[in-house]
């Protein structure tokens, strides 16, 4: 049986103050989505609302703005499922073996509170499934609830965007809350790589978080491997 992946992408276009434009972290969707690609998984899209999903501006320019990122923003096809994504509601936990968060500042504002997303992922999880992110993208597992009422992050170690990477990126005054910090309150253990805007990427069992734009590739390969062995432990003898 194919391995089956489900995106998660944003619907918002700009910060609190609109005249700051925000959106998908792009190369956080196309290094993963190569990489699974290769693997031979099949892949899919949701968001928040369903609809149109907006491009991050800075996201577009160098460094993660590579071959990778290049290859898919020139191809039609591949822009193409970025309109019209799915909704939440529209889309079957069962039939996915992982969820993965992308990220873009844009993420900070729809991902938390979409009742729709934590269904999806805490039904994944409960089934056996893998929950991973990448760098903005765990803010989607900010309030995620187990079927127990439990926090899905609480005690687990995960990274993703680090406070300090806000202040170099220029935008900690315009960002609705420091991630990070609301993590480490909700109880957990938050890791980040020596120097920042390095690749690395945490597996904590089937959570598997990124840090930043540069861990897409990385966390992706986590993803890819550990589902790989999920399913050969899972195959009848």
């Amino acid at each position: 049986m194919t391995i089956r992946i489900l995106h998660v992408v944003t619907n918002v276009s700009h910060y609190d103050d609109a005249s700051h434009p925000t959106g998908l972290w792009l190369s956080e969707l196309t290094h993963a989505w190569d990489v699974f690609e290769e693997a031979g998984f099949q892949q899919h899209i949701v968001s928040p609302s369903g609809g149109d999903v907006p491009i991050e501006p800075r996201s577009l320019k160098f460094p993660t703005y590579d071959a990778i990122a290049k290859a898919s923003h020139s191809n039609p096809a591949r822009m193409a499922l970025l309109r019209g994504t799915d909704a939440p509601d529209q889309i079957d936990a069962a039939d996915f073996d992982a969820i993965y968060f992308t990220g873009g500042h844009a993420v900070m504002y729809d991902f938390p509170d979409s009742g729709g997303l934590q269904r999806i992922t805490r039904e994944i999880w409960e089934n056996g499934g893998i929950v991973s992110a990448v760098c903005h993208g765990y803010c989607g597992l900010l309030n995620t609830q187990l079927s127990d009422g439990s926090l899905l992050v609480a005690g687990r170690t995960l990274t993703g965007f680090a406070w300090s990477e806000e202040i170099l990126a220029g935008v900690s005054e315009l960002v609705p809350y420091n991630v990070e910090q609301e993590m480490k309150d909700r109880g957990a253990h938050y890791q980040k790589a020596a120097l920042p805007l390095v690749p690395y990427a945490v597996a904590d069992g089937r959570l598997i978080t990124g840090q930043n734009p540069t861990s897409a590739k990385k966390t992706a390969i986590k993803v890819a491997a550990h589902a790989r062995l999920t399913r050969e432990i899972a195959r009848p003898r």
